[in-house]
This record gives structure tokens, C-alpha cells and sequence, in this order.
């Protein structure tokens, strides 16, 4: 390894290299010789910055919390609730293996920049009146929302299937056994989760705003 590359290896640069390698090729691709491989350098070199494959896994999360931008603190607490989740949305969007990651457990973002968004959306949710127990729950529900709107593990191809999943549901639900379902169908069938996640934001902030002692009336 030349001199040159040992003052540029850095930790946020294998972070940044780690997170690339998921983007390109989910969690599977990442791995220290692959990373080492990327950065052009031993992958013994590696461990000088990071300890192993879960503190990469914490680090790429990490590095998708800090891309969140921070509101303006003067804002009334559910359009800072809003603009946090939102960013989170767009982040975890532009990195699904992370999403996965954080799903199975796999990451948890413990960085101070990953933290501070965590602590300003628990402020949103304090200073709206929510006590511990419950900005707890609004938090996990928020977070849920995200990591449920956009999947982030590929579904079955339908080639693998013995029967499309649509035609399958077409074909069994009737209007006779399942009315509810079969009248809701086409616009389950028809869902774009993306273009939903707006109007399902707004219904849980209104959900957190009817239960908050301090909300705006």
C-alpha cells in the first residue's frame, strides 16, 4: 500500500465505499475483501478504522440518518415531524439494503449526526405533549411507516410463481366470498406505495395530533 493511500483510508471513506457496494449489490456485496478490493487496498488495513461487518452495517445506517436534513427548529412540531419522516423516506429510498438492514436488525445508526435525528424527532413528538410511552410509540410508528412504504427486499419474480399473483387473486376473490375485498381489489391492485406515502404521513400525524395535549386546535 503506498503512502498515498494510507493518508487517504479513512473511515468515512470505506463508509462511504461500504455504502456503494450495498447500493449496487444489497448486503450480500459487502464484505471486507470486496470493500478492500473498492478502496484498492489490504483488507487487513481495513480493521484500523472499522472493526468488523456490523460496525460497516451501523456505519452505512448511520451515514443514511446523517443525509437528513434538520428543519427549521421554529416550525410547529408536525411540519418538523413531517419534514424529518419525509427526508428519512427519501434516504431510506435511495438505499434499500439499508432499509433491509435496519429491518432484520441488522444496523442500528449510532453515530452523533444519525442520533440528533432520532432526538429531533422525539422533541417534535415531546413538545406536542406526548408523554415517554407514547412519543415512544409515535416514533416506532413513524419509522414503521418508512421501512414498510417502499420494500425493500425484492418480491418473487412472477416467472418463479405457477400463477401471476394478480391473476391468482383475480380468480379466487369473488364477490360472493370476499365483497369487501373484491370491491377494494383494483385499487390495492393499482397502489403505487411511493405515491401513497404522503396521504398515510399526513393520516399519522393527524392521528398523533388528536392524541397531543398541546396541538394546535
Amino acid at each position: 500500500m503506498t503512502t498515498q493511500r494510507r493518508r487517504t483510508l479513512s473511515r468515512d471513506a470505506i463508509l462511504d465505499a461500504a455504502l456503494g457496494l450495498a447500493d449496487e449489490g444489497g448486503l450480500g456485496a459487502v464484505t471486507m475483501r470486496r470493500l478492500a478490493s473498492r478502496l484498492g487496498v489490504e483488507a487487513m488495513s481495513l480493521y484500523n478504522h472499522v472493526s468488523g461487518k456490523a460496525d460497516l452495517l451501523d456505519g452505512i445506517a448511520s451515514r443514511v440518518f446523517e443525509s437528513i436534513a434538520a428543519p427549521d427548529a421554529a416550525l410547529p412540531w408536525d411540519e418538523r415531524v413531517r419534514a424529518l419522516i419525509g427526508g428519512c423516506y427519501e434516504a431510506m429510498r435511495a438505499h434499500p439494503a439499508v432499509v433491509q438492514a435496519l429491518v432484520a436488525e441488522a444496523a442500528n445508526p449510532r453515530s452523533a449526526g444519525a442520533l440528533s435525528v432520532i432526538d429531533q424527532i422525539l422533541g417534535a413528538l415531546f413538545e406536542a405533549g406526548l408523554d415517554e410511552r407514547a412519543a415512544a410509540r409515535g416514533y416506532r410508528s413513524l419509522l414503521g411507516l418508512v421501512e414498510t412504504a417502499d420494500p425493500a427486499v425484492p418480491a418473487l419474480p412472477d416467472s418463479e410463481r405457477p400463477e401471476p399473483i394478480a391473476d391468482w387473486f383475480v380468480r379466487v376473490v369473488t364477490p360472493a366470498g370476499l365483497p369487501n375485498l373484491y370491491r377494494a381489489l383494483p385499487s390495492l391492485m393499482a397502489a403505487d406505495c411511493v405515491a401513497d406515502f404522503g396521504t398515510e404521513l399526513d393520516l399519522l400525524i393527524q392521528g398523533l395530533r388528536a392524541s397531543a395535549p398541546n396541538s394546535r386546535r
